[in-house]
């Protein structure tokens, strides 16, 4: 049986920030500042931290984090990149963390979990006064099936309406015995060990490999496919 190994890449950037606020002018005396007090920003002079910085923010997700749980609940080889946004509040806690993806294979709540146990963050501030404001946590997470390799250009991911180049090697099959297939899209071989995969929708497809021989599905790795165009995380 074929082993996985299990990997967490995080895409720390700083805890993106998203969209930008468009922040209105200083209210007259008469204004009822405290409406603006409990609105939430994603634009401030100065972001929310987690205690310690981004650093600490990096070690605290790489220690706490699961890397297991997406192989545990079944998730086929390929990177899967889960993003979360959270609320930081002007007195420091966490909340409305929400996820931006829908990989399943328990990743998300997994990220959820974890942001939920952060603690006290240091608030945001705008306008000299703390705030409440928005956060965006991207995680990836990578499954590796050992006993095959698929190597593309870029990993795990295909670009929409392209000709992608593909190289399969499985271990202890001849090439002969390898059969590769695609979930969506169409799959062409070229050369020993060599294929042409071409997909006209964003998503996900399933390549699966499959040794005739024994009648036996060897595994399945799972590609993102973008648009042309668009950056690969």
């Amino acid at each position: 049986m074929y082993t996985i190994k299990n990997l967490l890449l995080l895409i720390l950037l700083c805890c993106i920030k998203i969209g930008v606020a468009q922040i209105p002018p200083p209210p007259p005396p008469a204004y009822d500042s405290s409406k603006i007090d409990e609105r939430i920003f994603t634009k401030v002079e100065e972001e929310a931290e987690f205690p310690g910085g981004d650093d600490a923010w990096r070690k605290f997700l790489t220690k706490n984090l699961n890397a297991d749980v997406p192989s545990n609940h079944k998730a086929p080889s390929g990177m899967y990149p889960v993003v979360v946004k959270f609320i930081v509040g002007k007195d420091g806690s966490i909340r409305d963390i929400a996820a931006e993806t829908n990989l399943g294979f328990g990743m998300e709540e997994e990220v959820i979990r974890i942001i939920g146990k952060s603690g006290k963050w240091k608030p945001a501030v705008q306008n000299g006064r703390t705030v409440n404001a928005y956060r965006r946590q991207p995680v990836t997470f990578a499954v590796i099936e050992e006993g095959f390799e698929i190597i593309s250009k870029e990993p795990y991911t295909f670009v929409m309406g392209a000709d992608n180049e593909i190289t399969v090697t499985a271990d202890k099959i001849k090439p002969e015995d390898l059969q590769v297939t695609i979930s969506k899209g169409t799959i062409k071989q070229t050369a020993e060990g060599k294929f042409v995969v071409r997909v006209n929708s964003p998503g996900r497809v399933l390549i699966e490999l499959y040794n005739t021989k024994k009648d036996k599905s060897i595994g399945t790795a799972s590609f993102v496919v973008r648009p042309a165009g668009a950056s690969g995380n």
